[in-house]
């Protein structure tokens, strides 16, 4: 299955987010309001309202990291995020079995990511599960975790049976919109940069950074 599971931030990043998002005050909002037609009927979760001081200030830090992370920029090619939400499932909320739109109002939907942000421990039940062709992983993940995967596979939350279960979701508009284009150019330039770690500058590594520079010039939108 083409995803990334990536640990994106540490515990003090972590606990600062936990406190605002678990403050008594938030204005949380049905999630169905920034659903499809079809997802609406499967979705039952709270999203934080995305004009509120808090979504709007840690939304901008959360993309800032992810967009600034070089493992994730190789492997996602990021031309925007957008969708970015906070979302929060209580005891008996779920998402059922849904595929996401591919276009949105601020964007195409290429690849689709989870943030985790409460401790695994603190709930039960609440893992993402993702489908591909005949099989399914369930994931449910570290606390600060980021799981990135292709919108075009169908998903799915589990009923969240004890405590809370926070995370940011959100959406990727990659340069490269073929899953199998993206991976080749993620794994070309894993073996330029290992090869330049290992063996430092050569004709050969300029060669193969020059190979992947075109192959993502003739291969992008």
């Amino acid at each position: 299955m083409n995803y990334l599971t990536h640990q994106l931030f540490n515990s003090e990043e972590l606990e600062l987010l936990r406190s605002n998002l678990e403050k008594k005050d938030l204005l949380w909002e049905d999630g169905k309001r920034t659903a499809g037609t079809h997802a609406a009927k499967v979705k039952n979760n709270l999203q934080l309202r995305k004009d509120s001081n808090i979504s709007k200030k840690f939304s901008t830090l959360i993309n800032q990291k992810i967009l600034s992370n070089e493992l994730i920029k190789s492997f996602a090619l990021p031309k925007k995020l957008h969708g970015t939400t906070f979302s929060k499932s209580s005891i008996g909320m779920k998402y059922g079995r849904h595929i996401d739109n591919p276009y949105m109002s601020a964007g195409r939907a290429d690849l689709s990511f989870t943030v985790f942000l409460s401790p695994k421990e603190n709930y039960r039940g609440g893992a993402l599960t993702i489908e591909n062709f005949n099989s399914e992983e369930k994931f449910k993940l570290n606390a600060g975790e980021i799981i990135i995967y292709p919108s075009t596979f169908l998903h799915s939350v589990e009923e969240v049976l004890d405590g809370e279960r926070f995370v940011f979701i959100g959406w990727i508009e990659s340069y490269v919109k073929s899953i199998e284009e993206r991976e080749y150019l993620f794994d070309l330039d894993a073996a330029a940069r290992s090869l330049l770690a290992k063996y430092g500058r050569s004709n050969e590594v300029d060669l193969l950074f020059k190979t992947y520079s075109n192959l993502l010039r003739r291969l992008g939108s």
